[in-house]
């Protein structure tokens, strides 16, 4: 599964982050503003390439920017996989979309925490990354289904919902073997 896994999410993370940037670029058209180069940054400091302040690292904007979403996409694959489908599965995954580029952000000093940023720029950003995990979701989960239902899956099927007198399902099932 996780060999299944990582190929498929770097591919439906790539495929996220390509639906992202198309809406991120048709609302900078509308909105006007400019691009950010808060991604390039925060790559600089977390691998220690030379800053150049005015300077705007366009190569190494997209190297983060696509790079950071494709790696992601595997974490939302491993989640199809486990049976976690579908638009929570989802909704889950923008919050950890939005958390990993806060602790990056944020650790490496280039960033500040979302709650101290004006709300129209809060409210982009929330929309450019949920555009991002549910577009990641829905590749990642049609790639997933193409091996049948997840563990998680196959467990519900057995008696839908949680209850204390149901187990895990034996090992063979949980596999899908």
């Amino acid at each position: 599964m996780m060999k299944r896994a990582l190929w498929q999410g770097l591919l439906a993370g790539a495929a996220g982050v390509v639906v992202m940037t198309l809406g991120e670029k048709a609302e900078q058209r509308l909105t006007g503003r400019p691009d950010s180069h808060v991604p390039a940054r925060t790559l600089e400091r977390v691998t220690g390439l030379p800053e150049r302040p005015g300077r705007r690292p366009v190569a190494v904007n997209w190297a983060m920017h696509y790079g950071q979403g494709a790696l992601l996409g595997v974490l939302r694959s491993v989640m199809a996989h486990a049976g976690l489908r579908g638009p929570w599965s989802s909704a889950k995954f923008a919050v950890v979309r939005l958390t990993n580029d806060q602790i990056l952000e944020n650790a490496t000093g280039v960033g500040a925490p979302p709650q101290t940023w004006p709300r129209k720029e809060l409210i982009v950003d929330l929309l450019h990354k949920t555009v991002y995990a549910f577009a990641t979701g829905a590749v990642a989960d049609a790639l997933a289904a193409r091996s049948g239902p997840g563990p998680g899956q196959r467990h519900a099927a057995a008696r839908p919902g949680r209850h204390t007198d149901v187990g895990p399902l034996p090992r063979s099932e949980a596999h899908g073997r």
